[in-house]
């Protein structure tokens, strides 16, 4: 069972001033920064970087402030058994850097709508938000490899995965990060174990395999809306992907048996 007793989105504060000092918590308290915050940990003052999360077990000392002109975070506040919170190998009271703060911080929305909003199903929606959140955490606690570019090359493959089908270049992508086109090749590969261009080919493929067995366009509109301006092309990239050719792929499709219709 999980009580949430508080959750706020982007609460904003004006630094330096503001300081919690709360020596001995009663409750959980999850905290995650989107500025730069000073935490205490083993006995003394530590700076870490915006998009740190830090998890503080009840009876624990809680202690963090503002680094700069201004402080915003989003914090749950709560009370639990359950052992996804209890027994987490997560480290309590020590910050560590998100890998995907934007992902977190669309969990924590979705936690205060639920939260403010008395619906039917709160309690279980509030338990599987949170034990996705959870699972982000652990995630990301034990990585020591990110870096303010991490989540520019976070946002640049989200934004190939949303279109694919836009003109992807190796020099369009460099200059999205504002790096070099060799340095974009290197770093892509090294964070996400596939290079940028092989990353636009397979998300393009994906979309392709969607419009080709559920769909009714033509396989030269399908390679069109993928990306793609020559159509042999893209036959070629999808059979290599895929085993097949687009046209064979869009057979399967429409060998399935229709879905009966609703009754009226």
């Amino acid at each position: 069972m999980i009580h949430v007793l508080y959750a706020h989105c982007d609460m904003a504060h004006d630094g330096p001033h503001f300081v919690t000092d709360v020596p001995a918590g009663t409750h959980w308290l999850l905290v995650f920064t989107k500025t730069p915050a000073l935490f205490w940990v083993e006995g003394e003052l530590r700076e870490y970087p915006a998009y740190s999360a830090v998890l503080y077990r009840p009876g624990q000392k809680v202690y963090y402030r503002a680094s700069g002109d201004r402080f915003v975070n989003n914090w749950i506040r709560f009370t639990t058994d359950e052992p996804f919170v209890t027994e987490t190998p997560v480290p309590c009271g020590v910050p560590f850097s998100l890998d995907d703060p934007d992902y977190c911080h669309k969990l924590f929305e979705l936690l205060v709508i639920e939260h403010n909003f008395n619906k039917n199903c709160k309690d279980s929606s509030i338990r599987c938000l949170l034990r996705t959140l959870f699972n982000k955490l652990l995630e990301s606690c034990f990585r020591n490899d990110i870096t303010p570019q991490h989540y520019n090359l976070l946002k640049l493959r989200v934004a190939i995965q949303n279109n694919p089908g836009d003109h992807w270049t190796i020099p369009r992508m460099a200059d999205y990060l504002k790096i070099s086109p060799g340095y974009l090749q290197s770093i892509y590969k090294k964070t996400f174990g596939v290079s940028c261009m092989d990353d636009v080919i397979q998300n393009r493929i994906r979309l392709a395999k969607e419009y080709l067995y559920y769909g009714s366009l033509s396989v030269a509109e399908v390679a069109f809306r993928c990306g793609y301006r020559n159509v042999e092309h893209f036959s070629r990239q999808f059979k290599r992907l895929t085993g097949l050719t687009p046209r064979e792929y869009q057979k399967r499709g429409e060998s399935q048996p229709a879905l009966p219709e609703s009754p009226s």
